[in-house]
């Protein structure tokens, strides 16, 4: 009876496996390690929030001109077109499916947001900020709605009224 016990303890022991002798080793690092590396000098700021007013993202707007006053007309198309378009994933003063648009001129450049709007697939594809916030909002991708530049800079000239 000794026997078989002991034997059974034997065979139940921590069986111990070298990998590495296999040709392959595993080493894994914490998804905060990874965000670091990749991200040094905006950790721990969401893509939403982060500010830069020298990216003007990538698609068909290279400059945009803000005269000082705001254009009330073009604004009232603008937040026609967006109430139309935009208002399903974004809603003013709060995050949703995609990010509230209100201040978003303090956070980007006009040539971005623009980009944005007329060209939300290349952005995503090839603009990090687009990417990160694609990551952010749970991989929901922005819909190109298909507007002409006249509507994205009237949708402009609207969040210029939001704060």
């Amino acid at each position: 009876m000794s026997l078989l016990v002991g034997l059974i303890t034997l065979s139940c022991g921590e069986k111990k496996e070298n990998k590495e002798a296999d040709g392959f080793k595993i080493e894994r690092k914490s998804s905060q390690d990874a965000t670091k590396a990749e991200t040094p000098a905006t950790e721990g700021v969401k893509a939403s929030e982060r500010v830069d007013l020298t990216n003007k993202g990538v698609g068909p707007i290279t400059s945009v001109t803000l005269d000082p006053e705001i254009d009330q007309e073009m604004a009232a198309e603008g937040e026609a077109v967006y109430n139309q378009m935009c208002l399903a994933c974004h809603k003013v003063g709060k995050r949703f499916i995609g990010p509230a648009p209100n201040g978003i001129l303090e956070r980007r450049t006009p040539e971005w947001v623009m980009n944005m709007i007329l060209a939300p697939e290349k952005m995503v594809k090839e603009d990090p900020l687009a990417k990160d916030l694609l990551m952010e909002f749970n991989g929901s991708p922005m819909a190109n709605q298909g507007l002409t530049e006249e509507q994205a800079r009237a949708v402009l000239e609207y969040f210029r009224t939001l704060k």
